[in-house]
């Protein structure tokens, strides 16, 4: 195995409605994946599957194995997997109770950290990570309700990196935003590759384009096409794929 995550004839469920079909692929370490496709196709029930989310969801199962770095994270214990592979959501899911401090400080405070010094420290480095500190300085006690949308999609970011993962699971993480929060983002998820690995849901083909190295093309559930990001855009393998990429099938 040399990727990171190496899925292996991955099938996903709720109750009788079959959603994945036996996926299989590798995913790179220090690289962006992107995985497209239409909507209903199972792209976010595929990353809720890497860090056992999926299975939170009443009458939710799968079959198959999803290896980190050699290991099945089905037979670790999930709240591990979920702490090395972090997920980003759609909609920021800020505290509104919680002030701009707190909300990145939160995780760290259920893995036990109490020292003030040291919760600070590690707020501030990952504030400034996703480039939010010079934006938030002197408004780390205030509540992170007054940030803009970009700025809570930022904030999430930062505190899923406070408690150092590995991987980064990202679903739709620009779709709510306008195209300079967007902007911003990207260029964000370009700038954490060089730390971690990133797999980012999204129907934005051109984004895809942009910041992927790798890209995974589904459709009903099944795997119609991976490789490098280039190779997949400009000459795909599959008739389905260059449909879906030119916008001729949704």
């Amino acid at each position: 195995m040399t990727g990171k995550i190496v899925v292996d004839e991955l099938f996903a469920w709720y109750d009788d409605r079959e959603v994945l079909k036996g996926i299989s692929l590798e995913i790179k370490a220090n690289r962006v994946t992107a995985i497209i496709g239409p909507s209903g196709c199972g792209k976010s029930t595929f990353i809720r599957c890497l860090n056992r989310m999926h299975e939170i969801v009443p009458g939710a199962g799968t079959a198959g194995k999803v290896y980190l770095d050699g290991r099945d994270v089905y037979a670790l214990n999930p709240i591990e997997v979920r702490r090395r592979v972090g997920m980003i959501f759609q909609t920021p899911n800020v505290f509104p109770a919680m002030s701009i401090f707190q909300n990145v400080a939160v995780g760290l405070a259920l893995n036990g950290w109490r020292r003030r010094q040291e919760l600070h420290s590690t707020v501030e480095k990952t504030l400034s990570q996703v480039g939010l500190l010079e934006e938030v300085a002197g408004r780390l006690d205030q509540p992170a309700t007054g940030l803009s949308s970009g700025q809570l999609q930022r904030l999430c970011i930062a505190r899923t990196l406070a408690v150092e993962p590995e991987v980064l699971l990202m679903d739709e993480p620009c779709s709510a935003l306008d195209p300079i929060a967007s902007f911003r983002i990207e260029e964000l998820i370009r700038e954490l590759k060089q730390k971690y690995t990133i797999v980012i849901v999204t129907h934005n083909m051109q984004q895809a384009a942009r910041i992927s190295d790798y890209t995974a093309f589904l459709a009903q559930g099944e795997l119609i096409e991976y490789g490098s990001t280039p190779a997949v855009f400009i000459n795909p393998k599959d008739r389905r794929t260059e449909s879906y990429i030119t916008g001729r099938s949704a």
